[in-house]
């Protein structure tokens, strides 16, 4: 198990702590684990330094650490990090970041 001070991301990769998903339906009624959905908004807990061209030049990762971003639903790579699930993702899978 890793801890957030242990992870360091490389190239263009970004380390996302999810977001709780919703307990409740919009009707009020509680939903048990097995039906929620897997988050899709998350914050940006650290960052990779970019990915460097052939020629030499740095592409910078766009997103900061503690942005809330939208990722796609099934890009990246789950991590344990004190016993929760965080992402792994590229920065390509970020789809936006939430203001």
């Amino acid at each position: 198990m890793a801890t957030k001070s242990t992870i360091k991301p490389l190239f263009d990769n970004v380390l996302i702590k999810p977001l709780q998903t919703e307990t409740k339906s919009a009707g009020g009624i509680y939903l048990p684990e097995n039906v929620k959905e897997k988050p899709q908004i998350g914050e940006v807990m650290a960052v990779g330094p970019g990915i460097v061209h052939p020629n030499g030049e740095v592409e910078k990762v766009v997103v900061k650490v503690g942005d809330k971003v939208y990722y796609t639903k099934w890009g990246g790579n789950e991590v344990k990090v004190d016993n929760e699930e965080w992402k792994i993702v590229k920065q390509t899978d970020i789809l936006a970041i939430v203001n």
